[in-house]
């Protein structure tokens, strides 16, 4: 599927996307240019489903890990989520771009609930969706819910936008010189190998169902628009043999 646009896809933005050179929280400029690259992408036709992070403003298994209820962490992390898709509809719509905020945890005067053919109904016509609160369980990462609603929405692909990460390497680079970039990656291989696609259960998810991924580096101008376009970009995760750089 390289070199060809996708008609749908399911991008999946992690909170520390939206930091900038901050420790924490969200950076509006930063925010600015992730709205414009999403708009290029709509430009382009494409049908735009976003599932965002909420690490920038607060981490429930970091939380948990210091004697925080884990349901209760986890809850808390659901809602940083909603303030983070709450900023980028801003964002997109001072853009000109349609934009429909959804929760798995219903907070009505802000954001519509998610109900999956509503969510299909406004990329239909154009929209951009956020969906935000995760799955609406505790438990479950926002990669669990990325990997869940790409299936649900009929996502053609799920491009998975990392923060300071341009792809899949066959060691941490940080700690093994000798490590190289995949072009491309089994899901198998990727979760034999625990390379850290992302969550294993999520990627598991994904492999059972042949559903293609793109990491890449959110840093670079036109990321999105590239991977959305099927555009050689990071590391493709697909069924089959795997390829170096």
């Amino acid at each position: 599927m390289e070199n060809e646009r996708y008609g749908r896809v399911l991008l999946k933005l992690s909170g520390e996307a939206m930091v900038g050179d901050s420790a924490y929280g969200i950076d509006p400029a930063v925010v600015d240019r992730l709205a414009n690259q999403i708009k290029r992408v709509v430009a382009h036709g494409v049908q735009t489903a976003i599932v965002i992070g909420g690490g920038n403003i607060w981490r429930g298994l970091a939380a948990s890990s210091k004697g925080m209820d884990r349901a209760t962490a986890d809850y808390m992390g659901m809602v940083a989520t909603v303030l983070n898709a709450l900023a980028l509809q801003d964002a997109l719509e001072k853009q000109d771009v349609q934009t429909r905020v959804m929760t798995a945890i219903e907070m009505h005067e802000v954001a519509e609930p998610y109900i999956r053919r509503r969510a299909i109904r406004h990329m239909e016509k154009g929209r951009v969706v956020i969906l935000a609160a995760g799955t609406g369980n505790p438990y479950f990462t926002t990669d669990t819910a990325a990997a869940l609603r790409a299936l649900e929405l009929d996502a053609d692909v799920l491009l998975m936008a990392k923060n300071r990460v341009d792809g899949v390497y066959s060691a941490d680079p940080n700690a093994d010189a000798s490590a190289r970039r995949y072009r491309r990656i089994s899901h198998q291989e990727a979760i034999e190998r625990d390379l850290k696609v992302m969550d294993t259960s999520a990627l598991a998810l994904l492999r059972d169902n042949s559903l293609p991924i793109v990491v890449f580096d959110v840093g670079h101008e036109s990321a999105i628009e590239f991977a959305a376009l099927g555009r050689p970009v990071g590391t493709l995760v697909v069924p089959g043999a795997s390829e170096l750089y």
